[in-house]
């Protein structure tokens, strides 16, 4: 038997976004998985799983109260969005050290966050729930254009949208209608934050949050929020002016334990706050940091989860960005490649990523949305953002995405 603490995973995600975060965790726990389908990728950092409906809150009560039967738990996490509120419960069910159902609830859902970042005095955007076209008429009416519609508790941008003009909104609603039907949640009209948006990465542990990284974000056109990449720098400047409202967003939503991954748009140089996820950050936000400060987000996670405190000591100082490879147009994949000899011969080309094969649709924003539109990735290393940018576009010439439109 290992000696080794014992955590319960609940849904791995999938392979290519996630796999470091069940790699990173195995490196220091054992690990036992409730998931959706059969393991195959996750089958050598695991020594026992269940297959259960994730979306069942009593099924997958049932098997993790047969896990813990089996094994000795010392912690239960997630990292995946949609299974907070249930992990919180079934961690609570075991005895396990966990936030409450309340405050996943109130992280998921971003009405609920707004006003509990109003009554705090944390600086944040107005915003009005609008379950229909009526509503959010008038709430753009209060609020004022232009204004952001968007699912009450989605997540990765999937039916964001900004609307500049009254004569936008129907055709706006139903976008964000369509992206909040995902998770069976209400929309909600909010004032758009004019600035560059960021997202800090923290850690809590008995109510203290340290914010380790902060996050750099590049946007694709407007009206859509989807993201086309991300910069992590160890020796960020942003880090220290951004720590204080972070904490205090973080101990507004009541969380006391875990890892943050906290949205905001720097509004006039100063931060307003979008949202806190009680979760790894998506996009491979994680390895970034890890890359550019040596700090292991997902065994924290594992490490709080467990009741211990994590180590947040930076082993590096450098820098690391992702970009995501959408094509120009939506259409069929008829082209994908790296310039093999360039990757070869360049080592802070860290990975290409393809996520979709030739033949397939790839549907881009307002047919599709995330999911629907990227090809795949690349990452790349350097000293600095500078740098990393440098680099970042130098690597897009050398990556093709061919598509071609549907008749």
């Amino acid at each position: 038997m290992s000696a080794r603490p014992l955590v319960l995973v609940v849904s791995p995600g999938d392979e290519t976004y996630r796999g470091y975060c069940l790699e990173q965790v195995a490196a220091a726990y054992d690990v036992v998985l409730l998931t959706g389908t059969e393991p195959s990728w996750e089958k050598p950092y695991i020594v026992d799983h269940a297959v259960v409906d994730l979306h069942d809150d009593a099924a997958l009560l049932s098997a993790g109260r047969a896990l813990a039967a089996r094994h000795e738990l010392s912690g239960v996490i997630t990292w995946e969005e949609w299974h907070l509120v249930s992990t919180a419960r079934l961690a609570r069910a075991l005895g396990l050290p966990v936030n409450s159902v309340e405050v996943m609830r109130a992280c998921r859902n971003k009405a609920t966050a707004r006003t509990l970042f109003a009554r705090h005095g944390v600086p944040s955007a107005a915003s009005k729930k609008a379950r229909t076209l009526l509503e959010a008429g008038r709430a753009t009416t209060t609020i004022g254009l232009p204004a952001v519609i968007k699912p009450a508790a989605s997540a990765g941008s999937i039916g964001v949208i900004r609307i500049d003009r009254p004569e936008e909104l129907r055709a706006a609603f139903e976008f964000a209608s369509a992206g909040a039907s995902q998770s069976r949640e209400d929309t909600g009209v909010e004032e758009y934050l004019d600035g560059p948006e960021v997202s800090v990465e923290c850690v809590t542990h008995r109510g203290q949050t340290t914010a380790v990284a902060v996050t750099r974000k590049s946007l694709g056109p407007a009206p859509y929020f989807y993201e086309t990449g991300h910069t992590v720098d160890a020796t960020d400047p942003l880090l220290a002016q951004v720590a204080p409202v972070v904490a205090a967003a973080v101990k507004a939503v009541g969380v006391t334990d875990g890892v943050q991954h906290v949205e905001m748009r720097l509004v006039d140089g100063r931060p307003r706050l979008i949202e806190v996820n009680a979760r790894i950050g998506g996009d491979m936000i994680g390895h970034l940091v890890r890359l550019a400060t040596g700090i292991d987000l997902p065994k924290a996670a594992a490490d709080l989860a467990c009741g211990r405190a994590p180590d947040l000591i930076p082993t590096r100082r450098q820098a690391a960005g992702i970009r995501m490879l959408y094509p120009a147009a939506s259409g069929t994949l008829t082209q994908r490649q790296v310039n093999q000899p360039f990757a070869a011969h360049n080592p802070w080309l860290r990975q290409v990523q393809w996520m979709r094969q030739v033949g397939d649709l790839l549907l881009l924003p307002p047919e599709g949305d995330l999911f629907t539109a990227r090809a795949g990735f690349y990452i790349v290393t350097g000293r600095d953002t500078a740098e990393v940018n440098e680099r970042l576009d130098t690597a897009a010439e050398e990556i093709t995405v061919t598509t071609r439109a549907e008749r």
